[in-house]
């Protein structure tokens, strides 16, 4: 082949072209691993701005003013709420509370108990979740005491009561005559064994 020849001078220019067009690849690939990084890292800011304009991450979150609110609250005699009380597991614990339901009036401070028991040769450790039915009830239902608060731990085959204690705002809409509340139980791993109640 001459330094004349056309298609020697093709041959060179494949290369370079190759070459051009992997850096240029190369480039938009790290740009998008870049890009990747920095959205994984603004995930959670991201995501605890949405809970805190939601209210997603409050429901295991002491109520500060539930107390206060106890105290100063009357109770409404007219009326009567049905409370429903539900537990779910996700894991080896039995769950379950005490009673599946109460007649409550709006204002009443009341308390129920939910028995948990480790049926595992292990110390074992679990969160609870709570959910309210109807949905608009949630704000309604003021915890003064709860075991959803913190993680809980248990020795092997342990068995312990944990009380809630709550009180229904008499604010709650008058259509609303029954509310739900279930918890969903799901060990976790990493808790030390309790070190006591």
């Amino acid at each position: 082949m001459s330094p004349a020849d056309p298609s020697a001078s093709a041959v060179q220019a494949a290369p370079r072209a190759a070459r051009g067009l992997n850096l240029q690849m190369l480039g938009k690939l790290v740009v998008m691993a870049g890009l990747m990084f920095g959205f994984g890292y603004a995930l959670v800011p991201i995501y605890q701005a949405i809970c805190e304009v939601t209210g997603l991450n409050d429901i295991t979150k002491r109520d500060k003013g539930a107390e206060e609110f106890a105290r100063n609250t009357q109770v409404d005699r007219s009326r009567k709420i049905t409370v429903e009380f539900d537990a779910n597991m996700r894991g080896t614990m039995l769950f379950k509370p005490e009673v599946n339901a109460l007649e409550v009036h709006p204002g009443e401070l009341i308390t129920v108990v939910y028995d948990l028991v480790n049926t595992r040769e292990v110390p074992t450790a679990g969160q609870a979740i709570p959910s309210y039915a109807p949905q608009q009830s949630s704000p309604y239902f003021r915890k003064l005491e709860c075991f959803c608060f913190k993680q809980q731990a248990l020795d092997p085959n342990e068995t312990r009561k944990f009380p809630v204690v709550f009180v229904v705002d008499p604010k709650l809409p008058r259509e609303v005559n029954t509310i739900t509340l279930s918890y969903t139980f799901f060990e976790v791993g990493g808790l030390a064994p309790k070190s006591g109640g």
